[in-house]
């Protein structure tokens, strides 16, 4: 069922303009049970839960539209957060994976970011390939914790602008 909702929403970023959509190579091992974070409008905001300073914990979006989306993996302790202001976007993400996602690094447009988890493992770098596309939703795999994500980046029917 998971994978028909995000078949029919990559499906419709497809109909609308194949050049406004990217998506960033799945990382991590993978395993367990898939996972798609989606909402409707833009993301507004950012929590990550991480375990001890060593590995992400859990993490879940706030959409302007639908609010919090469910968290993907687990709560632990209190979470670090990134509020984005009405025109900011989230353009990158960094990180490193081991046998979980280790690190990630949410980079906004404005030059900001947020910084969670432990620097060890494999490095990866995700970013839209077109230059006004902006994070949509993550997908990936969880096994407790988050063990793998491909992130999805779009231009809002709003933003684009011609070329």
């Amino acid at each position: 069922m998971l994978y028909i909702a995000v078949f029919a929403l990559l499906g419709a970023c497809a109909l609308a303009d194949n050049s406004h959509y990217s998506f960033s190579e799945s990382v991590g091992t993978g395993g367990g049970s898939s996972f798609s974070v989606t909402g409707e409008g833009r993301i507004t905001a950012i929590r990550v839960w991480e375990l001890y300073n060593t590995y992400i914990y859990g993490f879940q979006f706030r959409y302007d539209i639908t609010g919090w989306t469910p968290v993907v993996g687990y709560i632990s302790g209190e979470p670090l957060e990134l509020e984005l202001s009405d025109d900011e976007r989230i353009i990158q993400i960094s990180g490193k994976y081991a046998h979980h996602i280790q690190s990630l690094i949410f980079v906004t447009s404005k030059g900001r970011s947020l910084h969670v988890g432990q620097p060890s493992g494999h490095s990866f770098n995700m970013y839209p390939s077109h230059p006004d596309a902006e994070l949509r939703f993550l997908s990936g795999w969880v096994n407790g914790a988050p063990s793998s994500l491909q992130a999805h980046w779009a231009v809002l029917d709003s933003d684009i602008t011609d070329d």
